[in-house]
């Protein structure tokens, strides 16, 4: 039952010319460089906006702890 199965996908095809194979192959190369090169940019600006959003943070904090205090001030 499993070797019919296997034996009817038609879809498969292996040429006998292997040199029909170089452009895909070409292609795949191309194609996994430029996920490589798009993942490590993404991680770079990844670093870059936890940066930015770190000092964010610490201006926010800085902030309301300088409201804070004036607010105690008064009090």
């Amino acid at each position: 039952m499993m070797n019919q199965f296997i034996l009817n996908w038609g879809f498969l095809y292996f040429p006998e010319d292997k040199s029909t194979y170089i452009p895909a192959v070409i292609e795949m190369i191309l194609l996994i460089f430029i996920v490589v090169m798009l993942f490590k940019w993404l991680r770079k600006k990844s670093v870059q906006q936890a940066a930015e959003a770190k000092k964010l943070e610490e201006r926010a904090l800085a902030e309301r702890d300088a409201r804070m205090q004036a607010e105690g001030n008064k009090q």
